[in-house]
């Protein structure tokens, strides 16, 4: 679903971008490039205006003496061409317009009006293109489409063409040559003018009747313009040069019956109108895209710069309040609780450094049904404070409920087998539940494998996003997630709330909310600092970010009554709920729209403005990233890899989100999926020293 949304997106946008920036908007009659005109037949330029150029002898057709064809270029558009036609008719003249396909498609009952009262209808190309400039798969699309086009719009095709930027026969080159030639192969018959009104300049209405009057009675194909700006002087002009010239005896006609072709406008087939009203659709639903994508990269922007805003502040005011007292210090013996799944590779670093606590501790492992010698491991390490509970596998749920069953403490501490503490992380992680009101405590876990680019970017990821917004929910009292890795709970709370749910598969989440609408107080200890393994690998970081999702959604649907309730579950619904859903939700679905347009713009637009505001934004992110690590006690060496985390990792987080939107949208059940352990932790040095 989302490479059929993507697909049709970039669609509709290639197709946008073709017929809008892609348009050719210098004048008709503005001087173009010269070049050598030997291959040009005499007889074609010393010719009339309208051109055969059959693959026989090329031929041409003068008009009739005292016969003008006006013609009219590049409409129709919606405030001039009804004046024009509006004059016409009061002049009783029929004349020719020669449309552009993008102006038809956007106002076709201007050109059935056209149709309707008796002017002929002639293409201008697609896009206004130099057709004798551009590749020929151009020219086969400049010249089919607005034939489509112009037959879904009114349900006739003509053969006239107008090329843009030609002028009179004399002025071809070999290249406008060449493409009036391509063009009579496609089975068109190319319409050039023998007087330029020269309106395109505006010099003013006197010189526009100058520069239309003939100056004896030979006919003439006489170019002006309905469209591409102000066209006073031209309706001007014609109000007092029509009467004038038929004073004179000329007369005026359309393009072909100046120099008597058979009618050239026929009417089209059911398939092929049908053909041309889905163009219409599509470029009208390219259009209507990107005034969506347009007001949905506002939103991104707007919600960005808020989440920036609001977070470093948040993040300001907290460090100010960093070492506020609890109350009196917390001494007593605290109960650890570590949850084991296969984890051998990791468990013996955490366990010691649990026992390295400089606070008292007991460590209870819950073995969740290893296959792989966890629990034989721990036991045989022998080291003291440490029980180790072997249980069928049921779940991390059930693990956690068996270890509290089995603590013996009021307060205990949940981390995960892939975490190593620092040796005052416990007494730190503890200290706030001198205040009566704290129900549990979120830690500050850290990345311990920080080599290579993908070590790097998690890295950023929890001091700049995970820390930064745990500050926040700190202080607006809505804190949605203790993390598993490093969080502190009291036993009476937890087993009020019934202990932890397996309905979701983000059992920290989902326990911490339901905490919060309990009425507990969960605060941010970010000097309880822990070491966690993270992902080495894009497959396992995307398993791990899709069950974190995925569970943080299912979370928020199960605590959404939150939100219409008061105190410190209101907190959480209006606060804390609303924030996850903007920024954690909203904001990685819009952000696809940054990247569509970053690329649309590199393309169509200005790439140098498009690299402007790149670096704007990147220079937020990076702003960012140096007061979190500031705040963080952390060097800013690895910020150097923010901006090639835009390209791939920035991607792979709001495709995990999309994902998992989609997933809960389809109703359907996401399995477990545990993480691959890896082993590359080891005991703070402080903590290896004390367990000697």
């Amino acid at each position: 679903m989302l490479t059929v949304l993507l697909v049709c997106l970039s669609g509709a946008l290639m197709l946008h971008g073709y017929t809008n920036h892609l348009y050719g908007t210098a004048p008709d009659g503005a001087a173009t490039a010269g070049g050598p005109h030997d291959a040009v037949p005499a007889a074609i330029a010393k010719g009339g205006p309208v051109i055969d150029a059959g693959t026989a002898t090329a031929r041409s057709a003068r008009p009739k003496p005292r016969t003008i064809a006006i013609t009219f270029d590049d409409g129709p558009d919606p405030v001039w061409t009804p004046k024009v036609l509006d004059l016409l008719k009061a002049q009783k003249v029929k004349a020719t317009f020669f449309v552009i396909g993008t102006q038809v498609a956007a106002h076709p009952e201007l050109t059935r009006r056209i149709i309707a009262e008796g002017h002929q209808i002639g293409l201008h190309t697609f896009t206004h293109a130099n057709l004798s400039t551009i590749p020929a798969w151009r020219r086969s699309l400049e010249l089919r489409q607005s034939q489509l086009i112009l037959a879904g719009a009114t349900g006739v095709s003509t053969p006239l063409l107008r090329p843009p930027y030609s002028s009179e026969p004399s002025a071809l080159t070999n290249a406008d040559w060449s493409s009036i030639e391509w063009a009579r192969s496609a089975g068109y018959l190319t319409v050039l003018t023998t007087q330029d009104s020269e309106d395109w300049r505006r010099p003013g209405t006197a010189q526009v009747i100058a520069n239309s009057t003939p100056k004896g009675t030979a006919g003439q194909v006489l170019l002006m313009h309905d469209a591409g700006g102000d066209r006073t002087q031209t309706l001007a002009a014609l109000q007092k040069l029509i009467p004038t010239l038929k004073a004179r005896g000329f007369r005026f006609a359309t393009v072909s019956d100046t120099v008597a072709l058979p009618q050239p406008v026929q009417p089209v087939g059911a398939v092929e109108r049908g053909r041309g009203m889905a163009v219409i659709g599509a470029m009208r639903l390219s259009d209507g895209t990107l005034d969506v994508l347009g007001w949905l990269l506002y939103g991104a922007g707007a919600l960005s710069v808020l989440r920036a805003v609001t977070t470093v502040i948040a993040a300001k005011r907290h460090a100010r309040e960093r070492y506020w007292s609890w109350g009196e210090p917390i001494t007593e013996p605290v109960s650890v609780i570590v949850p084991a799944y296969n984890e051998s590779a990791g468990i013996e670093a955490a366990v010691r450094s649990l026992v390295a606590s400089d606070h008292p501790v007991e460590v209870i492992v819950v073995d969740d049904g290893s296959s792989d010698g966890t629990a034989d491991l721990v036991e045989s390490l022998r080291l003291p404070g440490v029980h180790v509970i072997r249980q069928q596998n049921a779940g991390k749920p059930a693990a956690l409920n068996t270890g509290l069953q089995a603590a013996s403490y009021e307060l205990v501490v949940m981390v995960d087998g892939d975490t190593v503490f620092e040796e005052d992380a416990v007494r730190m992680l503890v200290q706030p539940f001198a205040d009566p009101s704290v129900g549990a405590v979120s830690g500050n876990a850290k990345v311990g494998n920080r080599k290579g680019l993908l070590g790097r970017w998690q890295h950023i990821e929890y001091v700049v996003g995970f820390n930064l917004d745990r500050r926040l929910f700190d202080l607006a009292e809505c804190m949605p997630t203790v993390p598993g890795a490093v969080g502190g709970f009291r036993r009476s709370a937890l087993q009020r709330i019934g202990g932890l749910s397996d309905v979701t598969l983000a059992e920290d989440t989902d326990l911490t909310m339901a905490l919060c609408r309990d009425g507990w107080r969960v605060v941010y200890e970010e000097r309880a600092r822990a070491w966690t393994e993270a992902p080495a690998s894009l497959g396992a970081l995307w398993r791990q970010r899709y069950r974190w999702c995925y569970g943080t959604l299912q979370a928020m649907w199960k605590h959404r009554g939150a939100w219409i309730q008061r105190g410190q579950s209101g907190k959480l619904g209006r606060r804390g709920l609303t924030y996850l859903f903007l920024f954690q939700v909203l904001l990685p679905l819009l952000a696809p729209v940054v990247d569509v347009f970053a690329l649309y713009g590199l393309v169509f637009l200005n790439p140098l403005r498009v690299g402007l505001v790149w670096a704007g934004f990147m220079a937020l992110q990076l702003g960012m990233g140096l007061y979190a690590f500031r705040l963080d006690g952390e060097k800013p060496g690895p910020l150097w890899s923010l901006p090639l985390q835009q390209f791939v990792y920035r991607q792979l987080m709001y495709l995990v989100v999309i994902q998992s939107v989609f997933t809960a949208l389809a109703g359907s059940r996401l399995r477990w999926q545990r993480m691959e352990r890896y082993g590359s932790l080891a005991v703070p040095p402080a903590s290896a020293d004390a367990t000697r």
